[in-house]
């Protein structure tokens, strides 16, 4: 894991470098770079996230948990990522309004996914209380 993090700071490093190069002669390529440079990082730490995912998957079997909750909060965290991605990648190539409104999405669909999960505890809650 130690070897993955330097792997993945010094890939960071050479990008950040060779874009402050490029970035003034073709700012075009310097965005590519960073995209790219975001997809390959992304593409080391799948292996992370497959293994996370499985944790996850084996303590709320533990638990008696219905794998549907978990299964909704993996997806609920998934798009809070690719949405913080896709904003980083926007305002790098200085298009902030349209980070915000990709963060924006983002928090809209997370709400909507996590909807159904509020509706139980609230019944659950409300099935405690006495009548």
């Amino acid at each position: 894991m130690a070897i993955e993090v330097m792997q993945i700071t010094g890939l960071g490093l050479i990008a950040t470098f060779l874009i402050l190069v490029i970035k003034e002669q073709n700012p075009v390529f310097a965005f590519s770079i960073t995209l790219i440079v975001g997809v390959i990082i992304f593409i080391f730490l799948i292996d992370q996230i497959q293994a996370i995912f499985l944790l996850l998957n084996q303590l709320a079997d533990q638990a008696n948990i219905n794998l549907v909750y978990v299964e909704t909060i993996l997806k609920i965290i998934g798009v809070a990522y690719i949405a913080e991605f896709g904003a980083q990648i926007t305002k790098d190539a200085g298009q902030g309004s349209i980070a915000s409104k990709i963060e924006l999405a983002g928090k809209l669909i997370i709400l909507g996914m996590a909807i159904p999960i509020l509706k139980v505890i609230i019944e659950t809650v409300l099935g405690l209380l006495p009548t």
